[in-house]
């Protein structure tokens, strides 16, 4: 239950907190457990031992097996008691101790006793612990009095068998589901907390059958439920079949129901009901409006946790529909100076996203009057919603970066801090305007900074920015002072900054010669190799000369091999005549195994944001297709898609495919499950038409000679291509295979099988297939570094879409290219946008794209596309792959 608001008070924080419990031990509760075999019993010295063994156990002490089988064993004696409290302290202490199956019989006759019993307490209680602890062998004896129960007159005895249903559902559904009448009946009930069970019950008893499911919604939906909690529930039940259902546009299936919700006489219930509304997908903003205005209501509400739940939706609804909630600010702007910090957090980052440029000033003064009196979780909150704020309103950069600056200069955790710099650094990066002025305040930020991880990041991102600003020795005296004054860690990353000053500014070189020199005394092995290094790599003694391009490649390259890579490849090296071939280890990082899929995580957008985790799969598929004899002479594997589902959830054979990309040939991965344990199938194949994929030719196939039920197994299909290009085509699935059923007693199969096949979903070979997806840590100068030699730019026109971000991530995903610095994202309400692409094609050719994204009123998305790549075919093609999508 959550704990009341309380405000601080000076005088309770003197208070010393007591606990009755201070200081028990084990193994004197244990002895003082004895007390449950004396003749004549005290009840309340029992209850509370029970009380003592119950805080033992919720605090992780663990009892040996003798312990539990004594304590067990004594607190069954405690039935004899006629106490109503000891009964209920019995009934809690033998579920915490869940006996073992031999020791449950000693008290499943007292608790069936129970179950019968005048006393309701002591039939509900009894109900509860039984199902707690019994086989579905016993559960099948008191089937028929759990039945009775559900249904009975008496509120507590019907709830508990309702929930104990809920709890069995997990362990025993075959017997759970034979309960539906009853249950039904129950939802019905004139009893709140039973109607609200029963529910609950009845919902996940269909939940895997959605037409059922939609069913019960619509038959619910008619008014027949008088519970507030049932009708939350209700509510959430409705969401989902709205969710599911086809129909996005035009009449929205019970929208009119969720609507009549608003005009509840309970607040849980008008709240859940404009929560569903405001999180409908695809939600306009006619649907938006009554949900918008109640919760309007809401605002000015005299409970905190009303005030806290609406202005938290707001705060939602202001991410995507920004303008539907602007009414509502005026209403927001009084909740800043609320008691309740959490309320004025939301408030003001709800009003920094719907507030228009006018009221940036005021809000940031307001702002700052209370950021010292929350939490940094809530202080997070605030530096996003200002880092949006400024990427919304430009003009706006210098208020916003000296708040920015302000606040970091103040106590502060790692991860507030963190995310201030990485607001500073995103600023810097979109607003040119800000670069100056954002560099110098994260320079002012190391001088007095205690985490090393922040100071590694921002000196690393100096030496990256720093040299193109107009008066890059400035930066200098800030950069050695960390030479001097810090930790190796960091006195290292410094001297890596000197060096990119040095090569990138001429003018700079030999005043970084003498620091650089000055460092090779350094205590630390990696601050002498480093300044060791440079000194030699930049060359011309520190005269002012020119640096190479290769020096500058080599201190700014980006090494486009995923560090996991290059660490199994030198391990697998063998030393010998020829060198390692760096160019010899795989680019993409294979993070999927065989046959489970992963979802894909979520990625940082800033400072220093990490590579995708390293699997342990790396090469598990190259391994898999080079010990084929039919695949052996493919050549290197160039990429493997994720798996691709084949099959439905829930179908009698689970089959999805994996697409193995090489330079001539594509071979499909089909990875088979047999759901159905009474069947074994043997010669599993695929048959593949590919009548609708002209440039490609079958060549190869190995089909599967038998899977047994749910082992998973894999049947494979090659087709040859011509070489060096980007073939797409559709292709036909058919399963074929020898069904062989199987005897349940001994497992075995017969020896007659019959032939017999199952249709696929279609599969699709797309041109985002033969990219691989590989970042650059820094774009730009990955881009100045290609040249403009084979760039081609043009312009399309992409039609109506729902909003930029829509346009953005379907041509991400038509390219199939791996987003960099973040630009997948696109800021809230922005009427354009730039997105920054780069991949390694078919044939490891690096590729570039540029994206730069406008909306007009109308919705209408027009692209300039502009593209580098090291072959001119290849950006040729990419432009075609956009034009004739």
């Amino acid at each position: 239950m959550a704990q009341p608001l309380v405000k601080k008070d000076d005088d309770r924080d003197d208070e010393a907190e007591y606990s009755p419990f201070l200081g028990i031990e084990k193994g004197a509760v244990l002895q003082e457990a004895r007390v449950f075999n004396d003749p004549q019993l005290d009840p309340r010295r029992c209850s509370q031992v029970i009380t003592k063994l119950l805080y033992l156990l919720n605090q992780g002490d663990s009892f040996t097996k003798v312990e539990a089988t004594e304590v067990f064993f004594s607190v069954t004696k405690l039935f004899q008691s006629k106490d109503l409290g000891l009964r209920r302290m019995v009934y809690l202490i033998i579920k915490e101790l869940s006996p073992s199956a031999d020791e449950v019989i000693i008290v499943t006759s007292s608790l069936m006793k129970d179950m019968n019993s005048k006393t309701d307490m002591y039939r509900a209680n009894a109900i509860r612990v039984l199902c707690r602890i019994t086989d579905g062998t016993l559960l099948t004896q008191i089937e028929r009095y759990l039945k009775q129960a559900i249904v009975d007159k008496n509120p507590v005895v019907a709830s508990a068998a309702l929930v104990s249903g809920i709890h069995l559902l997990q362990t025993n559904p075959e017997i759970v589901k034979r309960w539906s009448n009853e249950v039904q009946e129950a939802v019905q009930s004139r009893a709140a907390l039973v109607q609200f069970h029963a529910l609950a019950l009845l919902q996940q008893i269909r939940q895997n059958d959605r037409l059922a499911v939609s069913k019960l919604v619509t038959s619910l939906t008619r008014g027949t439920v008088r519970s507030p909690l049932a009708q939350c529930l209700l509510i959430r039940y409705t969401s989902q079949v709205i969710r599911e259902s086809s129909t996005q546009t035009g009449d929205r299936p019970f929208y009119d129901f969720l609507e009549s919700c608003l005009r509840h006489k309970a607040e849980m219930v008008i709240f859940e009901a404009a929560r569903a509304i405001t999180e409908l997908s695809g939600v306009t903003s006619r649907e938006l409006t009554p949900a918008i205005t109640v919760l309007q209501l809401f605002l000015s509400s005299s409970k905190p946790v009303l005030r806290f739940a609406a202005v938290r939706t707001l705060n939602k609804v202001a991410m995507t529909h920004p303008m539907a909630v602007t009414n509502c600010n005026i209403d927001m702007e009084s909740l800043i100076s609320d008691q309740n910090r959490s309320i004025a957090t939301l408030a003001i980052t709800t009003l920094l996203k719907t507030g228009n440029e006018s009221s940036v000033d005021r809000l940031m003064k307001q702002i700052t009057n209370f950021m010292s009196d929350i939490a940094d979780e809530f202080k997070i909150v605030v530096v996003e919603a200002i880092r949006s704020l400024c990427l919304k309103f430009p003009l706006k950069y210098r208020s916003l970066m000296n708040f920015l600056s302000n606040i970091l200069r103040e106590e502060g955790g790692f991860e507030y801090k963190k995310a201030i710099v990485d607001s500073i650094v995103i600023l810097i990066r979109d607003i040119p305007e800000a670069k100056e002025s954002g560099l110098l305040h994260l320079c002012e930020f190391i001088e007095d900074c205690e985490f090393t991880y922040l100071s590694t990041q921002i000196l690393h991102f100096l030496g990256i920015e720093g040299p193109k600003t107009t008066d890059p020795s400035k930066y200098i005296r800030y950069i050695y002072n960390r030479v001097h004054l810090e930790n190796a860690t960091v006195r290292a990353a410094a001297v890596s900054t000197l060096a990119k000053f040095g090569a990138m500014v001429d003018a700079l070189k030999p005043r970084i010669f003498v620091l650089l020199r000055r460092c090779i005394f350094d205590s630390d092995d990696e601050v002498r190799d480093r300044a060791t290094l440079y000194l030699n790599t930049l060359g011309g003694d520190g005269e002012v000369v020119e640096t190479d391009k290769e020096v500058k490649t080599f201190l700014f390259g980006d090494l486009d091999i995923p560090l996991v890579n290059l660490e199994t490849s030198l391990k697998n090296y063998e030393p010998s005549e020829e060198p390692f071939d760096i160019h010899s280890v795989p680019k993409e990082v294979k993070s999927q195994p065989l046959v489970e899929k992963k979802a894909p995580g979520k990625k940082p957008a800033g400072l220093g944001a990490p590579p995708s985790g390293p699997p342990s799969t790396v090469d598990a598929y190259e391994r898999l297709l080079s010990s084929i004899p039919e695949f052996s002479n493919f050549g290197k594997l160039f990429k493997s898609s994720a798996p691709v589902e084949l099959t439905e959830a829930e179908t009698e054979y689970a089959v999805n495919v994996v697409k193995h990309i090489f330079d001539r040939h594509v071979v499909f991965q089909y990875n088979c499950t047999n759901t159905i344990p009474e069947q074994l199938l043997e010669n599993v194949s695929v048959n593949v038409d590919a009548s609708e994929a002209d440039d490609f030719a079958e060549v190869a196939s190995k089909p599967l000679r038998s899977l047994p039920y749910d082992t998973p197994g894999q049947t494979f299909v090659a087709f040859e291509k011509p070489e060096g290009i980007t073939a797409v085509g559709k292709f036909t699935n058919m399963l074929r295979f020898i069904v062989k059923e199987v005897d349940p007693s001994t497992g075995e199969a017969e020896e007659d099988g019959v032939e017999d096949e199952y249709q696929l979903e279609d599969l699709e070979v797309v041109a985002a297939d033969f990219m691989m997806k590989v970042g650059v840590s820094n774009f730009r100068n990955a881009w100045e570094s290609m040249g403009e030699d084979f760039e081609r730019v043009d312009e399309y026109g992409l039609g109506p879409r729902e909003s930029l971000a829509e346009a953005v991530s379907a041509v991400i995903n038509l390219l199939g290219m791996q987003p960099c610095e973040g630009t997948e994202v696109v800021a809230t309400n922005s009427r354009s946008h730039t997105c920054l692409l780069s991949g390694v094609s078919l044939g490891n050719v690096k590729v570039l794209v540029r994206l730069q994204f406008g909306i007009e009123g109308s919705r209408d998305v027009a692209m300039k596309l502009s593209v580098r790549s090291e072959d001119e075919a290849i950006g040729d093609a990419i432009h075609e792959i956009v034009s004739c999508s």
